[in-house]
C-alpha cells in the first residue's frame, strides 16, 4: 500500500516537472496562442485564411459595361481595386470608347501598336469588338459582363435616354411606346440602339437582325466562348459572390453602394413585360440562356454556401454604410455638397448619390469617398494618376511597356 502511494506521488511530481518544463520552453521560444476575437476594426480588409484560398487574385480584367444593368456600381469596385493595387487602366480619351461605334484599340489613351503598353483593367463603355480588345489586353485576361431582363431594362432606358433616342422622343410616353413600338422606331435613326435589343448591340451584334434560333445561338456561342462569367443585375449580391470567387478577391473588394440609381421607377404590368420581351427578342433569348447558366453556377457553388456568403456581404455593406454615410439612404445631387461625389444628371429622372460623413479620420474618409465616387469623377482621378503630365508623358508609357515584359 505504501509502495503504491509512493509511486503515485512520484508520477504526480514527474507530471508537474514536465508541465513546468513545457511552460518554460514556450516562454523561451516566444510561442503565443492568441485568443479568438470576433472584433474587427471598422475598415480593416475582410480577408480569408490562406488555407481557404488556394488561388492568386486576378489582375487582368475586362468588364463589358452594358447599359442600365448596374454596371456603374461594378465599375466603382473595379476602379477601387485597381486604384488600391496600382494597376494600369485602359482608359478612353473621354468617358466612353467612341460608343456607339465599334471598339478599336487606338481609342485607348496612350495605346501604341508598336510599343504595346501593358494594361491591367478595361471597363468603360464600348461596343464590344473582341479582335480589337485582344490587341490591348493580356492573353490571360478574365472577361465578364452583366445582363438584365430586357423588360425592366427598357423601362429604365426610356427614362434615361429619352432625350437622345429618336424612337423614345417620338413616343408621347412609355405606355404608348410599349403598345406600338414600330410606330416610333426606325432602323438607323439617332441612338435607336437604346430602344431595341441594346444588350445585343453592346456585344457588337446587329440589334436589328430578324430573329432566328440559328442566328441567336451563334451570338450566344460567341459570348460564351469569350466571357468567363455573365452576371445578372436582378441578383446582384449573388453575382458579387460569384465574381469574388472567380477573381480570388476578398469580401471588401466586392462590397458596394448602389450608384447611378433613380429616384423613381415604374411597376410594369404582366402584359407590358411580355410585349417588351417580344420587342427585344434577341436580348430576351440572350438573357434567358445566361439566366440558366448563372443558376447552374450557383448550384455548383452550393445554395447553402451562397446564402451564407450573401448574408456576410449584406452585413458588411450595412456596417460600412453606418460608418461612412451621412444619412440612411441615397440622396439627390442637390443634397451632396462635394463635387467629387455628386452624380451626373442625365435624362428625365433624378439620379441619386451618397453623402459621406464629415467627422471621419482622413484615411477612413478617403476610402469611404472612393466607395461612392461616380464613374466620371473616378475616371478623371485615374486619368490624373496615369497621365500626370498629360498624354505625352513618355516615362509613364515606357514604364507600362516595361511592366508587360515577364507578365
Amino acid at each position: 500500500m505504501r509502495l503504491s502511494h509512493f509511486c503515485r506521488i512520484q508520477i504526480l511530481g514527474f507530471g508537474l516537472i514536465l508541465l513546468m518544463a513545457i511552460g518554460f520552453t514556450i516562454q523561451i521560444l516566444g510561442i503565443h496562442f492568441p485568443k479568438k476575437s470576433h472584433q474587427t476594426s471598422p475598415l480593416r480588409l475582410v480577408t480569408e485564411e490562406p488555407s481557404q484560398r488556394r488561388c492568386q487574385p486576378k489582375r487582368h480584367i475586362m468588364f463589358l459595361k452594358t447599359h442600365k444593368t448596374a454596371g456603374s456600381t461594378i465599375l466603382n469596385l473595379l476602379h477601387r481595386y485597381g486604384d488600391h493595387n496600382h494597376l494600369f487602366f485602359a482608359l478612353p480619351y473621354k468617358y466612353q470608347f467612341n460608343y456607339p461605334n465599334s471598339f478599336h484599340a487606338h481609342r485607348v489613351k496612350g495605346y501604341n501598336a508598336s510599343s504595346r503598353p501593358h494594361y491591367d483593367i478595361m471597363c468603360h463603355h464600348m461596343r464590344f469588338n473582341y479582335a480589337e480588345v485582344r490587341k490591348v489586353m493580356p492573353p490571360d485576361t478574365f472577361y465578364f459582363t452583366i445582363l438584365r431582363d430586357p423588360a425592366t431594362m427598357a423601362e429604365s432606358s426610356f427614362s434615361y435616354f429619352r432625350a437622345v433616342s429618336s424612337a423614345f422622343k417620338k413616343a408621347p410616353n412609355f405606355k404608348a411606346f410599349i403598345s406600338h413600338p414600330t410606330r416610333y422606331y426606325r432602323q438607323g435613326e439617332r441612338s435607336n440602339h437604346y430602344a431595341r435589343n441594346p444588350l445585343w448591340f453592346d456585344f457588337g451584334f446587329n440589334s436589328d437582325a430578324p430573329f432566328t434560333e440559328m442566328y441567336a445561338n451563334a451570338g450566344i456561342r460567341a459570348v460564351k466562348d469569350t466571357f468567363h462569367l455573365v452576371l445578372l443585375a436582378e441578383h446582384f449580391d449573388e453575382s458579387m459572390i460569384l465574381l469574388k470567387e472567380e477573381l480570388c478577391w476578398n469580401l471588401d473588394d466586392v462590397v458596394t453602394f448602389k450608384l447611378n440609381s433613380r429616384g423613381t421607377s415604374r411597376t410594369l404590368e404582366r402584359g407590358d413585360i411580355e410585349r417588351l420581351r417580344s420587342w427585344n427578342t434577341l436580348d430576351w433569348y440572350l438573357y434567358s440562356y445566361f439566366n440558366r447558366t448563372f443558376w447552374d453556377k450557383v448550384e455548383h457553388f452550393g445554395r447553402e454556401k451562397m446564402d451564407i456568403e450573401v448574408r456576410k456581404l449584406k452585413e458588411r455593406r450595412q456596417h460600412l454604410a453606418k460608418l461612412c454615410l451621412d444619412g440612411s439612404g441615397p440622396v439627390g445631387a442637390e443634397q451632396i455638397k462635394e463635387e467629387a461625389i455628386k452624380p451626373f444628371q442625365f435624362g428625365q429622372e433624378k439620379i441619386l448619390g451618397w453623402a459621406v460623413r464629415k467627422d471621419l479620420p482622413p484615411e477612413v474618409r478617403t476610402r469611404c469617398v472612393r466607395m461612392v465616387t461616380p464613374e466620371l469623377q473616378y475616371k478623371d482621378l485615374l486619368d490624373a494618376r496615369q497621365f500626370p503630365l498629360g498624354l505625352n508623358n513618355s516615362s509613364v508609357l515606357a514604364a507600362t511597356s516595361r511592366r508587360s515584359v515577364g507578365r
